[in-house]
């Protein structure tokens, strides 16, 4: 094994999550190309590294090192282009110049021993000092952790994470039990642990393994929307996970249980495990039910057939028979839901419902599973809505399997009524939350699409609710004039009704482009969105307007590689727009993004009147205002109201939004909507993903691909099934009244 020094004058190459770098170092006597994992990399910084000479067939010859040794380089030169690289917090290019420029050689022993004295620098006050003197001893310690955890392949961004919980202990806390970071370290997921683990030596058959290998399989069954595992189904995942054998799988589920960790019941006469979290969800949310469908709520003393009559006449509308039986049995109902397709006036019901509350005097309350949704209610009905999270005041957690709220059972929502929007959107422990909240007596009306997919969540409520048949409901079928008109409309309820849709007639709002590759589909979109749509349709813009969609994440028709392409075009790299690299994708400012994971705890502050508040939620889209490379920060713009601003570290937390899946698009609305239509595995290529992605276009529908793929989605009306106990508990509690 060969050693070889020197300072590192430029990065080719930089994973940040695996730390694995293409880089060239500067020696003493040549420069060279090195090749390897850093997970601490700076340019200007010194190191050590001990490898071999390699010869690459297209690159030439290159240092392919296994060990690495930071060392803090030594002179001027060296120490300004490290201050300079960004690797401290709070120093730019403009203040590495001023603080070498004033201390030389000794810069780093003054931020190590007198930082203080950087107050004698112009532009340096108490709090940049904070952050500099905090930054710097950070770097220090950081570079120690992230070589002990190299040998185990624990990645930069993982090890920040790791000590952003632990801190200068973190080292040990690991090294004693490598699992509970699985617990604690959001991000770090139990294959990593497991491998870190197998790494330090830990028995295979070790209890404290095969439990956290358990919680693994029933935490994936929850993403996948379930809210339990049949026993035996979660001993066969666990085992073919870990490869130990069952009954030391059935022992550890013992444990578990016994730690109140996991539940297990007999559920329709075989045992089941649920995470505690959602067995409680799933018992309180039968019960609150139950509850309030047993309360009374405050009455109208008005005939409902007059109120409804006179809300008409205020509104100009003239309620559909349905309609009129929708509203009266929302006012007469302490529970009730109500489901259509698009246009069939769940909206004008909506409008109905509120203005009957509101002239009867009685407080109503609207909000709808996101902000998005939120904003489409408050434009289309008039009254103020917010998100779910909102109403029920969220406050921080640690996790979001125990959310908190403001608003609870010691303190209740002040409301005599409360609809909910978007219901099909609304999962398990969201539910759980709402009805906390309401007392008895507090009307609740659920309004939704029970045809769309799913939540993105565990649960199937709307679904549990209607197939209880206990609580009170109406259907909404009628397509109104209006509607009719619409192509959208007419194909969606085509397509839920197993028929093939119908496009391009003159002047409507439906069209299909036939291209017979994927890569003519890629194209053609990207022609779409930012020249022939635009020019067309002048009212719309291609960033704010215009959303491409697609079933897949992966291959050349998914979100990924749509996402840089239509990147290129409609918000190339410029020298004025700041960007920053991180997993393979590029933030650029400008680029519109969308939060791919629930972060109850990231600050927000409202553009218009500083208004402070909690929380970022899964399928939020927004754009990035600012990039931050001093102080490592990244700040986005989301609904036009709220900055928010994240770490470098906490960028896995956004993506790219030029493109999403259908999935992720659930409760949106936007004017236009493009779409591929390719071969995707058949669980995707289903008649309920395509119904969803029409029904989120507002004005405008562009579908380019494949008719026979489409058919096929239409023809494919596979559900799949999620485990969900609700119904069952509904109806157990339900048969004791």
């Amino acid at each position: 094994m060969t050693e070889i020094s020197g300072t590192l004058s430029r990065i080719v190459f930089r994973s940040e999550e695996t730390g694995y770098t293409v880089a060239v170092l500067d020696t003493e006597g040549e420069r060279i190309s090195i090749v390897g994992k850093m997970l601490q990399c700076s340019v200007g910084a010194s190191y050590a590294l001990r490898g071999d000479f390699m010869v690459h067939p297209k690159y030439g010859e290159q240092f392919s090192f296994t060990e690495c040794e930071s060392r803090m380089p030594e002179d001027i030169e060296g120490i300004l282009s490290f201050l300079s690289s960004g690797a401290v917090k709070g120093i730019g290019q403009k203040t590495a110049a001023l603080i070498v420029n004033a201390f030389g050689n000794d810069t780093f022993k003054v931020l190590e021993n007198e930082p203080e004295r950087l107050l004698e620098l112009p532009g340096i006050g108490k709090k940049k000092l904070e952050d500099i003197t905090a930054s710097f001893g950070e770097q220090r310690v950081l570079a120690d952790i992230a070589v002990f955890f190299e040998q185990y392949d624990i990645g930069l961004t993982e090890v920040r994470r790791l000590y952003n919980v632990y801190g200068k202990d973190t080292v040990e806390r690991v090294s004693e039990e490598p699992y509970r970071v699985v617990d604690d370290v959001f991000g770090v997921g139990f294959l990593r642990a497991d491998l870190m683990a197998k790494k330090m030596g830990v028995d295979p058959e070790d209890p404290m393994r095969i439990k956290s290998a358990a919680l693994h399989v029933l935490k994936e069954g929850a993403a996948s929307g379930n809210t339990f595992l049949p026993k035996d189904e979660l001993c066969r995942r666990t085992a073919q996970l870990i490869e130990v054998a069952g009954e030391l799988i059935e022992d550890s589920l013992i444990d578990l249980m016994f730690e109140g960790r996991v539940r297990i019941e007999k559920l329709e006469g075989r045992d089941v495990v649920y995470l505690m979290a959602y067995f409680r969800a799933e018992t309180e949310v039968a019960s609150d039910i139950v509850r309030l469908c047993q309360s009374t709520p405050k009455m109208i003393d008005t005939d409902t057939e007059v109120l409804i009559e006179q809300s008409g006449k205020r509104a100009g509308v003239d309620f559909s028979e349905k309609q009129k039986k929708a509203i009266a049995t929302s006012l007469a109902s302490p529970v009730s839901v109500i489901t259509g397709g698009p246009g069939t006036g769940k909206t004008t019901v909506i409008n109905g419902i509120m203005d009957i509350l509101k002239e009867a005097g009685l407080k109503t309350a609207i909000a709808a599973p996101t902000g998005r949704a939120a904003k489409r209610i408050t434009e289309t009905t008039g009254y103020e809505a917010s998100t779910i999270h909102r109403l029920l005041e969220y406050t921080y957690a640690d996790d979001e399997e125990n959310l908190r709220f403001g608003k609870n059972r010691e303190d209740p929502l002040d409301a005599d009524a409360v609809i909910i929007d978007e219901m099909s959107m609304v999962d398990l422990l969201l539910m759980q939350a709402l009805l906390r909240a309401l007392t008895d007596g507090t009307r609740l009306l659920m309004v939704g699409d029970a045809d769309q997919l799913p939540p993105v969540g565990a649960g199937n409520v709307l679904g549990d609710l209607i197939a209880s048949e206990y609580v009170e409901q109406v259907e909404l079928k009628e397509i109104f004039r209006q509607a009719e008109e619409s192509l959208i409309v007419v194909n969606a309820h085509r397509i839920n009704h197993g028929e093939y849709p119908v496009s391009n007639e003159r002047d409507k709002d439906f069209f299909f482009v036939t291209r017979d590759t994927e890569e003519q589909m890629v194209e053609t979109i990207k022609d779409l969105v930012s020249n022939r749509l635009p020019a067309h349709y002048t009212q719309y813009d291609p960033m704010r307007d215009i959303q491409v969609m697609t079933p897949t994440r992966k291959g050349h028709i998914g979100t990924r590689n749509l996402n840089e392409e239509l990147q290129k075009i409609l918000n190339p790299p410029a020298p004025t727009k700041a960007e920053k690299r991180f997993g393979g994708k590029s933030f650029r400012e400008g680029d519109k993004v969308m939060q791919i994971k629930n972060n109850y705890d990231i600050g927000w502050k409202k553009i218009d009147d500083f208004e402070e508040g909690q929380g970022v939620f899964n399928g939020d889209m927004g754009v990035i205002d600012r990039i931050d490379s001093d102080y490592g920060k990244l700040t986005v713009i989301f609904d036009d109201t709220r900055y928010v601003t994240y770490d470098f570290t906490e960028l896995d937390q956004l993506e790219p939004a030029y493109a999403v899946t259908v999935h992720k698009s659930q409760g949106s609305e936007f004017p236009v909507i493009v779409m591929p239509i390719s071969w995707v595995p058949p669980m995707l290529a289903t008649r309920n993903l395509l119904y969803t992605a029409v029904t989120r276009g507002k004005d405008l529908v562009v579908l380019v691909g494949s008719r026979k793929r489409m058919d096929a989605m239409v023809d494919n009306n596979s559900i799949s099934e999620r485990w969900s106990g609700l119904g069952v508990r509904l109806k157990s509690l339900l048969a004791k009244v």
